[in-house]
């Protein structure tokens, strides 16, 4: 059965999805999230993202849905979109999540843009395409404290938090991912924002049998920890979110933060507040941040969640 089948019954389907679209779309060359159904406040549309990267919308499904509704969605990101030349459709619900062109011819290079820096994006290519919108607020964050700051940037990815501390002016930030991949796509990304590569050094290293190499590199101002759920036997955040908060603080000046990135769903946020409180009683929560209103959610705390501490 197709899920399109149990589409509510509005008397133009795009409707809805255009009335999102037209809330977000005059950004300029600012990359931006145009529909956000993941957060369950649009009934029949929970599968559906929509992410743009003039001068290509990706969408992303994760259940399926007929050809005829994806032929009505082409025609109303065509009319609504004028620069779009490609649209990228990613299928969540098939295994590898492939991706394919729907729409037009995919630039040779496509970059997300934010603040006025670029991210190079793996469209077409992988299931994480090399940037993620809903940690906007997050790399926004290190724009405005990042200045003067010795970092480390733990699951780095493709490192577009060092770049945004780096271009608000950090000392040095360490970047930490066992992917070699991801870090050498984060080294152009600082290319590409022409940044001190001087300032910025890429580990491709396992978190937790690399402690005494970071004790040497400590002590830093600024602890950036964004984990993905699970990477394989080397990191599950259930069972390593407390070895996490353990150690982390010995890193940090006295007076430093820990930015505390929650993006799983089996990890609520009041489970990692109160394992904050259990093993690092030393540590104060500033603030909590979530994706922001580009990312409605029915429950806020079951989306995005950046919870800023300082460690005494």
């Amino acid at each position: 059965m197709i899920y399109g089948d149990f589409l509510p019954s509005y008397a133009d389907p795009m409707n809805l999805i255009k009335a999102e679209i037209g809330k977000r779309k005059n950004t300029g060359q600012e990359s931006c999230r145009l529909f956000h159904g993941r957060g369950h406040c649009f009934p029949g549309y929970e599968d559906l993202v929509i992410d743009w990267f003039q001068p290509v919308a990706l969408v992303i499904l994760y259940r399926q849905r007929d050809e005829t509704w994806l032929a009505l969605l082409v025609a109303l990101l065509h009319s609504q979109l004028v620069d779009i030349e490609a649209i990228v459709l990613q299928e969540r619900y098939l295994w590898g999540s492939p991706s394919r062109i729907i729409s037009g011819e995919l630039p040779g290079e496509v970059n997300a843009m934010e603040a006025g820096l670029k991210y190079r994006l793996r469209l077409n290519a992988a299931q994480n395409i090399g940037f993620f919108p809903d940690m906007a607020q997050g790399r926004a964050l290190l724009r405005e404290i990042g200045k003067g700051k010795k970092i480390l940037n733990l699951f780095s990815y493709t490192c577009s938090f060092s770049v945004a501390g780096i271009s608000a002016g950090a000392t040095q930030v360490v970047n930490l991912d066992m992917n070699r991949g991801a870090l050498e796509l984060g080294r152009l990304n600082h290319h590409l924002n022409s940044l001190d590569l001087r300032r910025a050094s890429f580990l491709p290293i396992e978190l937790f049998r690399s402690f005494s190499r970071l004790r040497k590199l400590a002590p830093f101002d600024l602890i950036v920890c964004d984990p993905p759920a699970e990477q394989g036997d080397h990191f599950l955040a259930q069972r390593d979110w407390p070895k996490l908060v353990r150690k982390l603080p010995s890193l940090l000046n006295p007076g430093g933060g820990l930015l505390a990135c929650l993006s799983s769903p089996y990890i609520p946020p009041d489970k990692i507040r109160q394992l904050f409180i259990d093993l690092a009683p030393q540590a104060k929560l500033l603030q909590s941040i979530d994706s922001g209103e580009g990312f409605p959610e029915i429950n806020r705390e079951k989306g995005m969640k950046l919870l800023h501490y300082e460690i005494y």
